[in-house]
């Protein structure tokens, strides 16, 4: 079977594909900043890079047939100062460069590359019953820009006859942190925190899906370019809450707006993230012959919820 070498394979989508992918049969290789001093349970193999000092365990990528590029800095994680901002696009494409590099200049037998992207590409819905597709050019605003000089910097050079997919994740939930984990927050106190007008839609996606789709890219050899990695029906934030609060609590939350100002003030210019409506296809990914198992935010939640 195939070894897949893994960026960002410590962080909540990589830990869950890693065990997909185990479970098929793969090995896993986990590019780390500190490779792990006692085994973790998992049959991993970890190596050590630093994207800073752009040194990589040059071993590591060439026991490599696949590549899958998770590696960057969380958008909201903190508030978008100058240097954050600066942090969050060089800890993707300063990484994707490394790996093109490594491939450029070593013998290798890497055949297929598939990168994280994000709906960030595409910036806020034009008018209500608009979907973007893989098609629309990237946004003039932080995040686009960004996610187009990510796109660009994991392109290998031609020569290499490398297949590359990226996908263009939506919002990610898991039990593991991200989103869902804030979301669940106030409603474990009893309230129901619908983020400004509530109106504001999510493109969002269940993890198990998000890596399945991954491996499905990787196994499908027809698959190249952007697609978008999300469910097929994205939903408002109001619904999402109310959702996850009635799977959570039944009837005993206390719906409740976060005013946009306030939201501003907490955040900063990051807001504009949890703000704003993004409503993605996800036509391209289900014609290339991918099902989901989660389609609805009710089928996602209630399977979270459950664990």
């Amino acid at each position: 079977m195939q070894t897949v070498l893994i960026t960002g394979g410590t962080g909540l989508v990589g830990k869950t594909l890693s065990k997909q992918l185990i479970a098929k049969g793969y090995k896993v290789i986990v590019l780390t900043r500190t490779a792990p001093t006692k085994a973790s349970g998992v049959e991993i193999e970890y190596a050590v890079w630093d994207v800073k000092k752009q040194t990589i365990d040059v071993n590591a990528v060439q026991k490599a047939d696949v590549i899958v590029h998770l590696a960057g800095a969380g958008v909201v994680d903190k508030r978008w100062t100058d240097a954050y901002k600066k942090e969050i696009l060089e800890s993707r494409t300063k990484s994707s460069q490394l790996l093109i590099d490594t491939l450029k200049n070593n013998p290798n037998n890497v055949q297929t590359i598939v990168s994280s992207s994000a709906i960030g590409w595409y910036g806020a819905d034009k008018q209500e019953g608009f979907a973007f597709t893989e098609e629309d050019p990237a946004d003039t605003g932080f995040l686009g820009v960004t996610c187009q000089l990510w796109e660009e910097s994991i392109e290998p050079d031609p020569s290499l006859g490398i297949r590359l997919c990226k996908l263009r994740t939506g919002i990610v939930l898991s039990n593991d942190g991200g989103a869902l984990a804030e979301f669940k927050k106030p409603i474990r106190l009893g309230v129901a925190a619908i983020l400004g007008s509530g109106q504001q839609m999510v493109s969002w996606i269940h993890v198990a899906d998000l890596c399945r789709m991954f491996i499905f890219a990787i196994e499908n050899q027809n698959m190249q370019g952007s697609y978008n990695a999300s469910a097929p029906t994205p939903v408002s934030n109001k619904t999402l809450t109310l959702s996850l609060a009635k799977a959570m609590k039944d009837s005993f939350y206390i719906p409740l707006h976060v005013p946009s100002f306030v939201l501003k003030i907490m955040l900063g210019e990051s807001s504009v993230e949890v703000l704003k409506s993004t409503t993605v296809s996800a036509r391209k990914i289900k014609e290339a012959g991918f099902t989901f198992l989660y389609p609805t935010i009710d089928a996602a939640i209630n399977e979270l919820v459950r664990k």
